[in-house]
Formats: structure tokens, C-alpha cells, sequence
């Protein structure tokens, strides 16, 4: 009985996975349709690999039960042990090894425990930029602007600390084609944030 419920269960999965592939080829099509010449246009300007990307996405915002925020973001567990303090000297390092520059922190849970008075679950949000290649993008694109800073925050939840970032492959992956230098400018964003992300959740100094 337990091998056929796993049969079962995975005969189910095929086939949620060829509906929800259906119901994107589904939704292209018709894209494509409605809109004409343009849509073909702009899917040939896009980075290679971009559909791809858009699956992940897709497939982040199915898991998360409708919520965008999944959809669109990274987030690592925090090695149990480690403090704040450990979690933004890593980052720190990083940020000097990368080249990145500190440009503000918000520390919203002290804001809302000095007015309140009452203990506030750790909430912080770190601001961090290169200025060169954010003007470079901006350029590119004046939209990018709202991007902008690269936000890594810290979140205390009920079982740990967790971080949470902006997933900068929609960035460097899914847009249109960025011409070099900049495409190699803002990989090595994305690669510094990567690398922030993942040795502050390990305690990797």
C-alpha cells in the first residue's frame, strides 16, 4: 500500500507539473497572440536563459501559495549560535572584499522598541551599493533606480535568525540583454550579495 501511494503521488506530480507547464505555454501563446510582432521582439532582446529563470520564478511563487515576495527574493537560515553581531562583522568583510560600500542601516526593531518600550523580535535592514555601477545602471535603464540599494535584512523568527535579499538573478537573467562592461558590473553585484548571503547565514568569516 505504501509503494502505490507513492506511485500515486508521483503520477500526481507529472501531471502538476505538465499543467502548470501547459498553462505557461498556454499563457505565452496567447501573449504572443494579443500582442503580435512586439512580444516577439522583446523575448529576442532578452538575456539567453531568461525563460528558464522565469520557471524558477514561477515555480518559487506556486510553492509560497501566491505570495510575490517568495517569488522574487533569496533567503538563507541562520547557523544556529550565531549572534547579530557575528552576522554584520561577516558582512562587513564581505562587503570589503567585494568592494561594496555600506550606505545605511535601518534598524526598525530598536526604532519600534524605543517607542514602545517593549521588546521587539530582531529586525534590521542593511543597505549596501556600489555607486559606479549603480549610476552605470541607472543609465541603462532609469527604472533600475527603484532597485536601489541592494537590501540584505535581518529577521528574527520564531525558530531563528533568518536573512532575506532581493533575488539578483532577475537582474543579471531575466531583463533585457545588458551590454558589457555593465553585464560583468552587475554580476559581480549579484555574486557579492550571493556571497554575503551565504557566509553570514554559515558563520563563514
Amino acid at each position: 500500500m505504501g509503494k502505490e501511494c507513492k506511485v500515486v503521488k508521483t503520477i500526481r506530480q507529472i501531471g502538476a507539473s505538465w499543467r502548470r507547464a501547459a498553462a505557461v505555454l498556454a499563457m505565452v501563446v496567447g501573449t504572443v497572440i494579443t500582442t503580435g510582432c512586439g512580444t516577439v521582439a522583446t523575448i529576442g532582446k532578452l538575456e539567453d536563459g531568461a525563460g528558464a529563470e522565469a520557471m524558477k520564478m514561477w515555480d518559487r511563487w506556486i510553492d509560497g501559495d501566491g505570495d510575490i515576495a517568495v517569488a522574487t527574493t533569496w533567503e538563507r537560515k541562520v547557523k544556529p549560535g550565531l549572534s547579530v553581531a557575528d552576522v554584520e562583522e561577516i558582512m562587513r568583510n564581505v562587503m570589503v572584499e567585494r568592494n561594496m560600500r555600506d550606505v545605511g542601516t535601518l534598524p526598525l526593531s530598536k526604532e519600534l522598541e524605543a517607542r514602545s518600550g517593549k521588546k521587539e523580535p530582531t529586525l534590521i535592514i542593511y543597505q549596501i551599493c556600489s555607486p559606479s555601477i549603480a549610476r552605470h545602471m541607472v543609465d541603462f535603464s532609469s527604472h533600475m533606480a527603484a532597485y536601489m540599494p541592494c537590501r540584505i535584512a535581518l529577521v528574527e523568527r520564531a525558530n531563528g535568525l533568518w536573512l532575506y535579499t532581493l533575488n539578483m538573478d532577475m537582474m543579471v537573467k531575466m531583463g533585457r540583454k545588458l551590454p558589457s562592461p555593465l553585464k560583468e558590473e552587475a554580476w559581480s553585484v549579484r555574486e557579492a550579495i550571493w556571497d554575503m548571503l551565504e557566509r553570514a547565514a554559515k558563520g563563514e568569516i
